[in-house]
């Protein structure tokens, strides 16, 4: 086992940093928390399962408009009432309301 010995002062500095940085952190997922907390949000994946289609599917229900979605960090995130709304606009009779496929 290896020891390394610092000085209490520079191991001070460290915790006060780690705490700044944890701080922050914190702050910034503040504002996410309540939008998320509100209602279940979906990826890509998730909403291709439920709807049974395919990912360039997707892509065309949001480039026409029909699905609206929120991009975080590059990723794109769906409500999921909105795409309940839209399998009972008219989308295949092949899915239930959980989004299982009947066989």
């Amino acid at each position: 086992m290896e020891v390394i010995a610092i000085q209490k002062s520079v191991l001070e500095g460290m915790k006060n940093e780690l705490k700044a940085l944890l701080e922050l952190t914190e702050n910034a997922t503040k504002k996410y928390t309540p939008i998320f907390k509100k209602e279940k949000w979906l990826d890509n994946q998730e909403v291709c399962l439920m709807m049974n289609i395919t990912k360039r599917t997707l892509q065309t229900y949001k480039s026409k408009g029909l699905l609206p979605y929120s991009k975080l960090n590059r990723k794109n995130y769906y409500k999921r009432s909105d795409v309940q709304a839209l399998l009972e606009a008219g989308q295949p009779d092949n899915t239930t309301e959980n989004g299982f496929i009947h066989e």
